[in-house]
């Protein structure tokens, strides 16, 4: 397969849609004492940046991945950023048992990818 910019594009696309949505949906998490519909408001901010990366990565890739496939791709992706971020910014461990339904869940991408 070669590595074009329709093949790639989608891929950068898709991780910074991905450091914006972990963000909305969790970075909150920090601000326990903001009220609940200002949290809201503001992840809601933060996710409209988000689709705006992630609805043109799916369209562009759908040229060379098929849904199945970029929905796998976003789904690795998700699990790489936010296991960086709860590491990073929540301060949380990653253990054991997450690293193995994290490979569980990869070994299924595989399978995806295998045609």
């Amino acid at each position: 397969m070669s590595l074009t910019s329709a093949h790639w594009m989608p891929i950068a696309l898709l991780l910074a849609s991905n450091l914006f949505m972990t963000l909305a949906w969790y970075g909150h998490l920090k601000f326990k004492e903001t009220a609940l519909p200002v949290v809201i408001l503001v992840s809601w901010g933060i996710a409209f940046v988000e689709y705006c990366l992630a609805v043109p990565a799916n369209r562009m890739g759908h040229q060379v991945y098929s849904a199945a496939e970029l929905k796998t791709i976003q789904e690795v992706i998700t699990l790489l950023v936010f296991a960086c971020f709860s590491v990073l910014y929540l301060g949380e461990k990653i253990t054991m048992n997450h690293l193995i339904g994290f490979a569980f869940i990869c070994t299924g991408a595989w399978f995806v990818f295998r045609g």
